[in-house]
Parts: structure tokens; sequence; C-alpha cells
């Protein structure tokens, strides 16, 4: 990727010109590095960009010095970079001058230090005091506290609502209640061990998690997977993409009170979660990709039983559909509710899905095509309004699509190896061990010290459930990431909840936070 390198003082005046005359029109992710102990400035402050009018990334860096660790903030540039800096102030104690409220946004407000330092112990503990007043100074007129015991705050989000009535006002999230720190705990794991945590970053499509992972270590180390490795990610990728809308949609709509839609949306998704045990033997974190390739080939039935399910997934999607389209309840709780203009959408950084709702076709599958994904016959479907509804209807078409994907996949699957043969991320066979020195020593060094990509970086992003899922990857050469930051679609879409249900009803709360579809597990890692 492109990286310029860019003065702390001048970041802001750089992002009007990138934005404004290059058309940088997404800030996809900004996140820290720490290079305690290197010869350079201590900190660097990692800006990833996307323009939709170029298709063009650029990566910016700003060095950051420790004795003075501060950035001009980009938040008035691009509404992404709010809770993006907020994350690093947080994680990095790096403070952004000119944002407009910059506090920590994970961890508590008495937490001591920044946990995503090389100096912050990985085995400290803290104590969690009792829940903050986020209202602050704003104690004017009456606040109610929603969530995260709500059934649909999912146990984990919790917002502080200021209500005329039933009007919301005012809103004020907080997030951090599942926080288990992926990042740090990736510092202190191999690279192959990193795997199941990526399982648990959106678990309702974990193997999506376990593909992008994979691929950006795969860019790292230069290493090419086997064609039909590739078919069988693209064929694991939608159906967990098509079980990630079932759920989606189900909850959602019963949410809003329609039980019916949960039973037809949930038997098609059990369905499938019976055949992603037989290629893992678990069903919600699955740890199935391998760095180089997949752990198991699919079973030979999957070629009758897949396109049978798909049936059963398109008769749901028109029982389903038919129960809401012309539902006056459900068209009233969804037309016009929580909209979010196509500007907004991309300033905020929305991807997936909700972006596409808003009017805007970008999709990474089309924009940048891996795994053959341009060589199928698939359209992307956008929406008018982005509102509750057409975030609904976008889901229920891209189930559709995805379905015609994989019947593609399975008519053109070929056959081989479904792991690589290049021994810095594969075993040798177990003949080669117990035969040859060659094969010994490999597999001695892969099992005992690990893969050990060059030193170098990657930012390798794919389509996800929730829209692009990005992880960027720092290498030392040595067999444990420096560091690795996800960017999660829930992130940037979640920032926006507070603006999306002003002005709106406190059950509208509930159908808008159900159409963004925000994962606890992506959204604070």
């Amino acid at each position: 990727m492109e990286t310029i390198f860019a003065d702390r003082k001048e970041i802001l005046e750089k992002a009007l010109f990138l934005r404004d005359k290059e058309k940088f029109d997404f800030m996809m992710d900004l996140c820290g590095v720490d290079y305690l102990g290197c010869a350079r400035e201590r900190f660097e402050v990692v800006y990833h960009l996307f323009s939709s009018a170029n298709n063009k990334r650029l990566r910016i860096k700003v060095k950051v010095p420790e004795n003075n660790p501060e950035v001009q903030s980009v938040s008035s540039v691009w509404k992404a970079a709010n809770w993006f800096e907020r994350e690093c102030f947080d994680l990095f104690g790096i403070k952004f001058s000119g944002h407009p409220d910059l506090k920590r946004i994970l961890l508590f407000e008495e937490f001591v230090g920044h946990p995503l330092r090389k100096d912050y112990p990985i085995d400290k503990r803290q104590s969690i005091p009792t829940p903050v007043d986020l209202r602050k100074n704003n104690r004017e007129g009456f606040w109610i506290n929603f969530g995260p015991s709500h059934p649909a705050t999912h146990g984990t989000f919790r917002l502080m609502l200021k209500l005329d009535g039933e009007k919301i006002e005012d809103a004020i999230p907080e997030i951090g209640y599942l926080h288990r720190c992926f990042e740090k705990e990736a510092e202190d794991h191999n690279y192959a061990q990193v795997i199941p945590y990526t399982d648990r970053l959106n678990y309702c499509s974990s193997l999506m998690n376990n593909v992008g992972y994979s691929m950006a270590v795969e860019k790292l180390m230069g290493i090419k997977i086997p064609e039909r490795a590739k078919y069988i990610r693209v064929l694991i990728s939608e159906l967990s993409r098509i079980i990630d809308h079932l759920i989606a949609i189900g909850t959602n709509v019963v949410d809003m009170g329609g039980l019916t839609n949960y039973w037809y949306t949930f038997n098609v998704r059990e369905l499938i979660y019976d055949w992603i045990e037989k290629i893992c033997g678990a069903r919600l974190t699955t740890n199935y990709t391998r760095i180089g390739g997949v752990m198991r080939d699919i079973p030979a039935e999957t070629f009758k039983y897949i396109p049978w399910v798909l049936k059963k997934l398109d008769r749901a999607i028109s029982d389903v559909t038919g129960l809401l389209v012309k539902n006056r309840i459900f068209l009233d709780r969804t037309r016009f509710i929580g909209a979010i203009s196509a500007e907004d959408a991309a300033s905020f950084g929305y991807t997936g899905p909700c972006l596409r709702a808003a009017g805007v076709a970008y999709d990474v599958r089309k924009a940048f095509p891996y795994y053959h994904y341009d060589e199928f016959d698939w359209d992307v479907p956008i929406g008018e309004n982005g509102d509750t509804y057409d975030r609904i209807m976008v889901r229920f078409e891209e189930m559709r699509q995805s379905a015609r994907i994989i019947n593609q996949v399975l008519e053109k699957m070929p056959g081989g190896p479904i792991m690589t043969g290049d021994y810095r991320a594969a075993l040798p066979p177990k003949a080669s061990v117990y035969s040859t020195i060659e094969g010994l020593m490999n597999h001695f060094k892969l099992i005992m010290h690990g893969m050990t990509p060059p030193a170098g970086e990657v930012y390798s992003f794919t389509e996800g459930a929730n829209g692009e899922l990005g992880f960027y990857i720092v290498s030392d050469g040595g067999p444990k990431p420096y560091r690795i930051k996800v960017r999660p679609p829930c992130f940037a879409i979640y920032q926006a909840y507070p603006e999306l249900i002003k002005g709106h009803m406190i059950a509208d709360a509930v159908a808008v936070m159900g159409s963004l579809n925000v994962i606890a597990g992506e959204l604070d890692r």
C-alpha cells in the first residue's frame, strides 16, 4: 500500500487536502503502534484511507515522541476519527489536540496506564469500579439508562437517553463491557495461535474472521494458497454471510415483536451450522482456516447438501418477506427510521450492508476482488434511504446473491490440495518427517519456533458480514506479531447510532440498533 509520512502538526491540513482534493472520503482505520526500545520515535499513529471515487488506498504515518505524545485531531475531517482517536488515546495514551471529547472509550476513566503500550504487563489486572455517570455536566432533562441488561442491548451495550416524553433528545453510548483486548493477546501468541482468537470477534460469522486473518498473514509472508483452498474459503465465507444475516434479521424483527420470522430464519441457520460442525467439529467458534489453507477438506456430501439448504433458504426468505413487506406495523417501525445519508455514512466509515443501504455500492469483493470473486456472476444490492427498512432488505437480497455465488463455487470447485506446500507455514507430510532429515527439521522448527514472517507490515481487508474487516499486522521478524490492529466494521457503524436515534421514540432505538447488527465481540474486541 502506498504510504506517506506526515508531521504531527500538519496532519489536519494534509487530511483536509486528501479529502477535498484527492477524494479520500473514507477514513477506514486509525491506530497506534508502540516502538519501545527501537531507534526511532516511540509511537506512530497510522491512518488507512480509501477513495471511493478513485478506488485507491493510502496509508499515512505520523511519528509521535514519547515525551510529548500529541497529534492533531482529524475528527473534523472524517467523523469516523472521533472514536478511533479515543481508542488510540485510551490504549496508547496518545493525545489528539482539537478532539471534541477526548476521553477513554473502552476502559473506565480511573484505569491506570495504557494497556497496548509495550511496557504494560499482559497479566496486570485492575478492579472495575461501579458504572460511571455518563451525563457529566449535562444533567438537565429526564435521563434513563438503556442497557446493558436490556434484551436488545445483548447484555453488553449501555446508553443514557435524554427524553422528552417518549422522544429521544440525546444519547450517550458506553462500550467495553466485553473487552478482552484481542490485540494484546495476539502480541503474546504466535501467528497460528491467534486464529482461535479471531473466532471471538464477530462470533456470528467466525469463519469469515478466520479467512480474513489468515489472508493477512499470507500476504505478509508471500504465501500462495492452493486453488481448492480458495474456493473453500469463498464457500465458508458466503455461508457465514448468510447465517450472519439470518441472525441479524431474525433478532431485529423479533425485537420489534415479530416472533414468527425468527423461526423461519433460525431453522435455516441451524442447517448450515450442522454442516459447519462436520468440517471443523464446532458450530460457533470454528478455528477452521490455517495459514496456507484450511484444516480439513469439505465432506463429499457438501455438493448435494448445500444446494438443498439453499432451496430451504430461498423458501425462508420468501416466507419472511411475505410476512413483512406489506405489513403496516413493520413498515411504520422501519421506513425512514434511523436514516443516514450516503455522505454521512462515508464520513462515519460505514461499510457493508449499512453503507449499501444508504445507496453506496461499495463492496470489497467487487472493488478489490480476492479468491476469484471477480469471476463469479453476482450483484451488489443497494438501498435508497439508508433507513432501518433498507438495511433489512439489503441483507435479504445479499443472502440471495451469496446463494448465487455458492452454487457457482460448487460447480467450479477444483480438485487438488487444501494446504500450501510452503514449509514456512505448513507441516511436511508425515512420511517426509519420518524418513528425511529435511522433513524432520521443518517439522521441528515450525512446531517449536512457529512461523516467522519477514519484518514489515500489511493491511489486508475482506468483506465481512458487517462490512470491511481489516487486519493491520506489523512484524519484527519474530514468531509473534509485533502489532495487530483489527478494523472492526461495527466500531465505525455504532459510532453514528446516537445520531440515528435522536428525534425518534425509545422503541425506535431498539429497531435501529438491530438493523445495524452491532456484534459486541467485534465492537470492542
